[in-house]
């Protein structure tokens, strides 16, 4: 059952929160809650130990320090800031945690450009009649939270719960 739980709850609550931030560009607090939540609870039934799980929450404490000046300059939507920390929690002081961080920038970068080339065609979309939808349009922000899901879903296989969860079924 803890696995099934390592290998629904990440990827859910990241598409969850992508197609919010997609549609509504806003990413719920109650995906980076249960990402949090979720992660405590699984961690030591997968059989990480007290240390292991320091060094998680200190990549979540890392990650939301420089979030949190992103934030405060205005680069950084909070939701964003939020979920990217929830999702630090889950990789660790890991090479998979720069794996993720990478991942999302290349993702983000990818998805700026895509959505900023869109809106210069904004009357052309608009005018064809295609279901689009409008926020993406008219926003001034990027739905981030995409990029962080892709990074995340690209990232997850080498998390150390996934490998641990692997260790555990073989």
């Amino acid at each position: 059952m803890t696995e099934a739980a390592i290998f629904v709850i990440f990827p859910f609550c990241l598409g969850f929160a992508a197609f919010s931030d997609l549609l509504t560009m806003t990413i719920p607090n109650r995906a980076s809650i249960i990402l949090l939540a979720s992660f405590l609870v699984v961690a030591p039934l997968v059989g990480l130990g007290f240390s292991e799980i320091g060094l998680h929450l200190a990549a979540a404490v890392a990650v939301f320090a420089v979030c949190f000046c992103l934030f405060a300059t205005n680069v950084m939507g909070g939701g964003d800031a939020k979920l990217l920390t929830a999702c630090a929690i889950w990789f660790g002081l890991t090479p998979s945690l720069a794996a993720f961080l990478l991942y999302v920038s290349i993702f983000g970068g990818a998805l700026t450009v895509g959505i900023l080339l869109l809106r210069r065609q904004e009357n052309a979309i608009l005018a064809s009649g295609i279901p689009f939808p409008q926020l993406l349009l008219t926003a001034r922000k990027i739905p981030y939270g995409v990029a962080i899901a892709l990074g995340g879903f690209a990232a997850y296989p080498s998390s150390p719960l996934v490998e641990a969860a692997f260790a555990r079924l073989s």
